[in-house]
């Protein structure tokens, strides 16, 4: 997709659809243009209420005088999101809606005193939410185009398209199906996306993580005929001496749940237990592509758990990598066992800082439902970071405590620490409590992303299935990380 700058008047573009933000006062010169164009008629919707520009709602117009093709109206009013936030549901609902049809052009028309930042987040919403899910189907649903036109216009929004790109390109991993997506599959597709993005990699195989003592990944994935592999991303961007920051992600490729094993309905989306490594691996594309100054690691921790004669049992004690060790008393618990070690490595090779994502536990939806991400740190002024660069880009987080009487509900009478609690309560922070025995001290945020990382279900700006969730944040976090100060 390419981008290019739209005329000032509707009447003199030539796109076959037009997107334009709409609000009850028609603050958006654009809406008013529209309005004039169609003698009064949008205004009169919004007086009669015949349509409602709340956030992310649509309304189609066909036949407007002078314009090529449909004009979709998008609302923009919403009383509690940021700006940002807003921006980027606004234009990819309009941008979904606009995708219905195949289009050459499309032209973005949102309010003008929008700061930056607002319509970077707009520019991306409009290219992710135009992208479906639709991988295999003969029929698509969606239709992306091959050029957006946006005004206002400016010479760097070729960027934003770069975060867009790495946002789609988590979604589509996370869509693809798991026999089409296992972790050797997934590191091959990892190399090749580092090859173009000239990104270092290491690709460490079975053998090689034996040789690490990784024995609680290597345990998650001792049930498949696919042996786990751990992808290793560098990115160089400033002095050599400066310690990288690491993000780690979990990559179950499938969750059976293991021995422990889950019900049919707990198990049909589990393709999406990797969207923790997705996200890393996007964001690890995206700061190459950019070239921000800023050196950063990428470790993708990648397994299948399934059962079979040779999985993890309950009962078992594994020695990790740090030469913790753990006693098994749930096989669903495995994210935090594969984590574990791939913290260990990071600590390993130097990284000053450490962010993991996962789809880790359940109880996280049960505490903040499937929109909100649940963040838990070592590392007040990390997090506080992690957490401004969230509320720029509109992806909500919420901080849950890590008091040290969650640590206790994990010792185990035969070894270091149970891999679960025996009670079912804070579940997200006791999982959290676990990783923390991995990271050495070093400042650690640690992001559990159960929830919005999938859709079941389509919302209004995007399609169901990945949602590419926290690619955005993590790109402007290291961005601002790597600006002077």
């Amino acid at each position: 997709m390419q981008i290019v700058a739209a005329p000032e008047q509707l009447q003199e573009v030539e796109a076959q659809a037009v997107v334009v933000g709409v609000d009850r006062e028609l603050s958006n010169p654009a809406a008013e243009q529209l309005d004039r164009l169609t003698q009064g008629t949008l205004r009169r919707l919004l007086e009669r209420q015949e349509w409602k520009p709340s956030l992310a709602s649509t309304l189609v117009l066909h036949g407007v005088s002078g314009m090529w093709g449909p004009v979709v109206l998008v609302g923009l009013e919403d009383q509690e999101l940021s700006e940002p936030a807003k921006a980027f549901r606004a234009a990819a609902a309009g941008a979904k809606a606009a995708a219905a049809r195949p289009r050459q052009t499309v032209a973005f028309y949102f309010p003008p005193h929008w700061d930056h930042e607002t319509r970077v987040q707009a520019i991306i919403g409009a290219a992710v939410g135009c992208q479906g899910q639709d991988l295999f189907c003969r029929q698509k649903r969606l239709h992306p185009w091959q050029t957006a036109a946006w005004s206002p216009w400016e010479p760097d929004w070729e960027q934003a398209l770069i975060v867009a790109d790495a946002v789609n390109l988590a979604r589509r991993l996370v869509n693809l199906p798991p026999d089409d997506l296992y972790p050797e599959s997934m590191a091959q597709i990892a190399k090749q996306q580092a090859d173009q993005a000239n990104l270092q990699i290491e690709v460490l195989d079975e053998k090689q993580l034996e040789a690490e003592g990784a024995g609680a990944m290597l345990a998650v994935g001792r049930g498949s005929d696919r042996p786990p592999r751990l992808v290793i991303l560098r990115w160089q961007g400033t002095d050599p001496q400066q310690p990288p920051v690491a993000l780690v992600g979990k990559g179950v490729t499938v969750d059976s749940g293991g021995p422990s094993l889950k019900s049919s309905e707990s198990m049909k989306t589990m393709k999406c237990d990797m969207a923790g490594a997705a996200s890393v691996l996007a964001t690890l594309v995206a700061v190459a592509r950019l070239r921000l100054p800023v050196n950063v690691l990428g470790l993708l921790g990648l397994v299948e758990n399934l059962p079979s004669g040779r999985s993890m049992k309950l009962g078992d004690v594994l020695r990790a990598r740090n030469g913790t060790t753990i006693e098994v008393l749930n096989t669903d618990a495995e994210g935090r066992l594969v984590l574990a070690d791939v913290l260990s490595k990071a600590v390993d090779l130097g990284a000053s800082a450490l962010v993991d994502l996962a789809t880790l536990t359940g109880s996280c939806m049960v505490a903040l439902g499937t929109e909100v991400a649940g963040l838990m740190t070592n590392h007040q002024e990390l997090a506080d970071q992690i957490m401004r660069a969230a509320q720029v880009c509109g992806e909500p987080l919420w901080q849950l405590p890590m008091f040290k009487h969650y640590g206790e509900m994990l010792k185990s009478e035969v070894a270091d620490v149970k891999n679960v609690s025996e009670s079912r309560w804070a579940g997200t922070i006791t999982a959290a409590k676990f990783l923390e025995h991995f990271v050495s001290g070093r400042p650690w945020v640690h992001l559990d992303i159960a929830g919005p990382a999938f859709l079941d279900k389509p919302k209004p700006w995007l399609d169901a299935g990945g949602t590419g969730c926290m690619v955005r944040t993590l790109v402007h976090w290291l961005h601002a990380r790597s600006a002077p100060t």
